[in-house]
């Protein structure tokens, strides 16, 4: 093991790429890292939903094929979602690694995206878990708001507008999303979770699992995060 600062071995083409995944549930701020790290370490953020709007947009013979399973309101099969993440690693702004995002879901998913990667001679590098206590998560999330006229956002708690439940900019009433309500943000990360935990387990069981505390202010995670990767991801 190594302490060589991971950024610098995406210059080295003879170095193993570094993908990572990056865990947790709505609220933990998965976006948020994901962009930082993404920006710092020029590796591509590949997250799930993004490439399925992509790919349905662009009309790619993958999204084609992804079209009527998301029209019908169903799950896309694991086979063409991996199809999905394993043409996006395959493109020159890859070249580095990725920071996958929202996939895998399951322990199923997780052992063919392992397969398929084994299959090309690469790996998950680290499992990125930013934990976060359930009741933080509801009270993140529900207490978001958005003006319906201008879609200037708030929160409740670490941005709250100055005059409670009316828009800075317009003095319209503020409205929540349906899913940001706290009831729909329970009933989410109660579906959400047990999978998302038993993902954790099956990557604890190869020793490349970081928990990271997603309570402590951005800054704090993306430091601890630097840490973690710096220190461990060349294993």
């Amino acid at each position: 093991m190594t302490d060589e600062p991971v950024a610098d071995r995406g210059s080295d083409p003879g170095a193993e790429r570094l993908i990572l995944l990056l865990v947790g549930a709505v609220g933990a701020g998965k976006g948020t890292q994901a962009s930082i790290l993404s920006r710092e370490l020029g590796l591509v953020h590949l997250a799930s939903g993004n490439l399925f709007r992509a790919a349905l947009a662009k009309g790619t013979p993958l999204g084609e094929a992804a079209r009527g399973y998301m029209e019908a309101g169903e799950l896309v099969p694991d086979e063409l979602t991996i199809a999905m993440f394993m043409e996006e690693l395959a493109r020159p702004h890859a070249a580095a690694g990725a920071i996958l995002d929202g996939f895998p879901r399951t322990v199923g998913q997780a052992t063919a995206l392992d397969e398929t990667l084994a299959a090309k001679g690469e790996r998950i590098r680290r499992v990125l878990y930013i934990e976060v206590p359930t009741e933080i998560l509801i009270r993140r999330v529900a207490g978001r708001w958005v003006c319906p006229r201008c879609s200037t956002p708030y929160h409740e708690d670490t941005d709250p507008p100055k005059v409670a439940g009316q828009c800075d900019r317009d003095g319209v009433a503020l409205r929540q999303r349906d899913d940001d309500r706290p009831e729909v943000v329970r009933a989410r990360l109660d579906k959400q979770v047990p999978p998302m935990l038993a993902v954790i387990d099956h990557y604890e069981v190869a020793g490349i699992v970081d928990r990271l505390d997603g309570t402590k202010p951005i800054e704090g995670v993306t430091e601890a995060i630097r840490g973690r990767i710096g220190a461990r991801a060349a294993s």
